[in-house]
């Protein structure tokens, strides 16, 4: 599908149709497609839990506000940041380390500029998880839509009893939902509410 043909056509969908599944490549796809969004010296400090299973549907379903999207869409995904994903840690500086030839001065200052930037304080570090996956999250969607899956982002949920009930520890945050699916046909979409453009959003100075 052509780029502004995907960002004209993506719409938020409340109703998905039950009988249509979305398969693992297909979801492989899309997520491997997202990924190539920027990331902070490429930390990539985020992961997707796959939310499936009936029961897991169940437990995200009523820490969602009970919204039925998430009874209804084949798949749900619940994007998670690192919130530490900049400390020594993180994999990807290893790679880093190989990209540079095994140039260690280069990944000696790059380490030292994130924990500069990140690592100060609590407002920091989740301020660096949320940019990152916020990104993550818009490049999912048009992903999708790419590959003619529908979305809807989901942010009226319980952020905390999520992390808990998903057994994640206190360095990761859960930063939004994205319910994936095919959109029930037989209902009908609100059409869509005007955007505000470049003259009433941009302030050049």
């Amino acid at each position: 599908m052509d780029l502004r043909n995907v960002y004209e056509e993506r719409r938020s969908i409340n109703f998905f149709d039950r009988s249509k599944e979305v398969s693992k490549e297909t979801l492989k796809n899309i997520i491997d497609l997202a990924v190539l969004v920027p990331s902070a010296f490429n930390l990539q400090p985020w992961e997707i839990i796959e939310v499936r299973s009936k029961e897991a549907k169940e437990k995200l379903f009523n820490l969602s506000n009970k919204q039925p999207k998430v009874l209804e869409a084949p798949v749900t995904l619940v994007l998670v940041g690192q919130k530490n994903g900049y400390d020594k840690s993180n994999p990807v500086w290893e790679e880093m380390l190989n990209t540079f030839g095994g140039d260690k001065k280069v990944v000696e200052g790059a380490q030292a500029m994130a924990s500069a930037l990140y690592s100060n304080t609590d407002a920091d570090k989740l301020k660096f998880a949320e940019s990152n996956v916020g990104l993550l999250a818009a490049s999912i969607m048009y992903a999708a839509k790419h590959y003619g899956v529908d979305s809807h982002p989901m942010s009226g949920i319980d952020f905390e009893g999520i992390r808990k009930e998903f057994n994640l520890d206190e360095s990761k945050t859960v930063v939004m939902t994205i319910a994936l699916g095919y959109f029930d046909e037989t209902k009908e979409l609100y059409p869509r509410r005007p955007r505000r453009g470049y003259e009433e959003i941009v302030r050049e100075v």
